[in-house]
């Protein structure tokens, strides 16, 4: 059985062509502030107190990462907005294949692109609950 501990997700390093170009435009994007820069990265913080640290690295040491956001109902629209004022595209599906479109998944809505270091990003309003199932079998 699984002891109880207070754990909470501090921090996250994010790969990135371009180190200081990603945490722009995720900021901007999210309505959030950089940090400083210090060492390798530049720190965009989440309102819920998870920083993520932005770090320049090689072309050929990206690889494709998700990162969802849950953003509130009443913010979507703004967020949206600057999304498609920044000229990316922007998906429905995860497949990246509905372009142009926004999902209305677990009854909210979202949104899949590519932020400038290449990674994938993704904006929600209802977080997705995993059906709960009990295994009929062990």
């Amino acid at each position: 059985m699984p002891v109880s501990v207070s754990v909470e997700l501090n921090h996250l390093i994010v790969p990135s062509r371009n180190n200081r170009e990603s945490a722009e435009f995720l900021a901007t994007l999210l309505g959030l502030e950089v940090g400083e820069e210090w060492g390798p990265f530049i720190p965009v913080e989440t309102r819920n107190g998870v920083r993520l640290d932005f770090a320049s690295v090689p072309e050929a040491d990206l690889r494709l990462q998700h990162y969802c956001f849950l953003v509130p109902e009443d913010d979507f629209d703004a967020v949206f907005a600057r999304l498609v004022e920044s000229g990316v595209t922007h998906f429905a599906d995860p497949q990246m294949k509905q372009a142009g479109e926004i999902n209305h998944n677990h009854g909210g809505r979202g949104v899949y692109f590519l932020d400038p270091g290449g990674n994938g990003m993704e904006i929600i309003t209802q977080p997705y609950e995993p059906e709960r199932r009990r295994p009929t079998a062990w």
